[in-house]
């Protein structure tokens, strides 16, 4: 008779501390998965925040070459920026120019410095018009100017 009651409550016992290891260990796998979706998240934030650009042209005075017009990239941001027509789209009020249509004048851009993009004349017509680049990250900049 005194057996039973020990026995029960060690049986017990063992199931509580099984049912615990059980818990603990989902709740450990569901941690850790959380903390790596904020690490990656983490990781994807800084990246945004390393890629930044803008276009430094006077938007009354665009310069220009015999078949293209000239438009300065500046990397402001903390990061090498890849300056070619897979990394970077151009659209020019609303439209895609396609990448045929417009090329950089470097491979890519260091922190504080510039590059030239040169977009084919006849993707832009006389008047004001805006032109937006996005690039890595989806970042992009917008700018406005009269031709």
């Amino acid at each position: 008779m005194g057996f039973s009651l020990t026995g029960t409550h060690v049986i017990f016992f063992i199931a509580a501390v099984i049912i615990a290891s059980t818990v603990s260990g989902v709740f450990m796998a569901v941690i850790n998965d959380v903390s790596e979706s904020l690490s990656e998240r983490g990781d994807r934030v800084q990246q945004q925040l390393d890629t930044e650009f803008e276009i430094i042209n006077d938007p009354d005075h665009i310069p220009s070459s015999e078949n293209d017009y000239l438009f300065y990239l500046k990397n402001i941001g903390a990061k090498e920026l890849k300056t070619t027509n897979e990394t970077f789209q151009l659209f020019v009020d609303g439209e895609i120019i396609v990448i045929e249509n417009y090329n950089f004048l470097d491979s890519s851009i260091r922190p504080d410095e510039a590059t030239t993009i040169y977009v084919n004349k006849t993707q832009i017509s006389s008047g004001d018009h805006t032109l937006r680049v996005v690039g890595p990250q989806a970042i992009g900049d917008e700018f406005t100017f009269t031709i």
